[in-house]
C-alpha cells in the first residue's frame, strides 16, 4: 500500500503527502530511474517532461523523476533524505512525519549545478535564496546533511567532502 499521495501544495503546485503516520527512518519510496535523459533521447515537454522534473546523479547522468517522487517539493527543514542501495535511490523519513504532512527534501543535498531560485518552502529554516550545489551551502549545514550525503556524491565529490571532514 502506497505511504503517499500527490496533491496540491501550499509549498509549490503540486506535492508529496503522507497518507499514514511515517516513523524516522521508515523507507517511504523507490525512485524510478529508468527514464535517462540523453541528446539521443531528450525531454519531450509535450509528455510533461521538464527540467525542473529531472534529477542529477553520478558523472553528471540526468533521470526524470517519475511519479509521485517528481512532486516532492524542496524545503530547507526537509522531511526527508534520499540513500543508494545497491544501485537503487530511495527515500527515507528525517523525523516522524504524521498523516497529512506535505513530504519535502532539501533539494541542495547531493546537489550539484548553478541553478538558483526563490525559496517558498515557508519553514523557520528558509534560505530564501537556493543555490542548487550543496557546497554553496552555509558551512553549519554542509556539517549538518554530511550524514546525509549519498555514496555516489561522495564518491564523486571526495576531496571537497574531504576537505570538509579535515576542517570539521
Amino acid at each position: 500500500m502506497a505511504k503517499v499521495t500527490v496533491k496540491q501544495s501550499s509549498i509549490n503546485g503540486m506535492g508529496v503527502f503522507a497518507l499514514e503516520n511515517i516513523s524516522n527512518g521508515e523507507l517511504i519510496l523507490a525512485i524510478d530511474d529508468s527514464r535517462i535523459v540523453t541528446p539521443e533521447l531528450p525531454l519531450i515537454e509535450s509528455k510533461d517532461e521538464f527540467e525542473y522534473h529531472c534529477d542529477y546523479l553520478a558523472g553528471r547522468k540526468v533521470v526524470l523523476m517519475q511519479l509521485p517522487e517528481r512532486h516532492i517539493n524542496h524545503s530547507c527543514n526537509p522531511n526527508t533524505f534520499v540513500k543508494t542501495i545497491l544501485g537503487v535511490r530511495y527515500v527515507f523519513a528525517l523525523r516522524p512525519i504524521p498523516v497529512g504532512e506535505e513530504v519535502t527534501y532539501d533539494y541542495c543535498i547531493n546537489g550539484i549545478g548553478d541553478t538558483l531560485w526563490k525559496c517558498n518552502c515557508g519553514s523557520a529554516r528558509c534560505r530564501e535564496d537556493i543555490h542548487s550545489d550543496f557546497f554553496h551551502l552555509p558551512y553549519d549545514l554542509q556539517v549538518e546533511y554530511l550524514p546525509l550525503l549519498d555514496s555516489w556524491y561522495i564518491e564523486e565529490y571526495k576531496e571537497k567532502v574531504q576537505k570538509l571532514l579535515e576542517e570539521h
